[in-house]
């Protein structure tokens, strides 16, 4: 009995240890593609944007990370379809950043 005990409690522990190790390995693989996918993407931004562009792109990713995300999806998908013919410099992209902002509603408030 004490021996089955022992069986199962070592046969469990062999179950997790290898959960554990496919679950790292499952990890890993993820952090490389993702890594791989921001290495491309980089790439075809340096192709497509002046550096005082992609300078303007990382400062303001660090307050909008989400408007960064989506403008340099947009960047990509023309870029790849063929609709840039020539590198965006600053104020180009100064202007797409514009147009892209949400609008902001401005309040009032009245005291009576």
């Amino acid at each position: 009995m004490e021996d089955d005990i022992e069986e199962i409690r070592r046969r469990k522990l062999e179950q997790l240890q290898q959960q554990q190790y496919s679950a790292q390995a499952q990890a890993s693989q993820n952090e490389q593609a993702r890594a791989e996918f921001e290495a491309k993407k980089q790439s075809i931004l340096r192709q497509i944007l002046t550096t005082e562009a992609r300078e303007r792109l990382n400062t303001l990713k660090m307050t909008k990370p989400e408007l960064v995300a989506n403008v340099e999806v947009q960047l990509i998908s023309l870029a790849q379809g063929g609709r840039i013919n020539q590198k965006i410099d600053d104020a180009k992209l100064k202007a797409l950043l514009l147009q892209l902002q949400p609008k902001k509603h401005e309040m009032q408030i009245r005291r009576v």
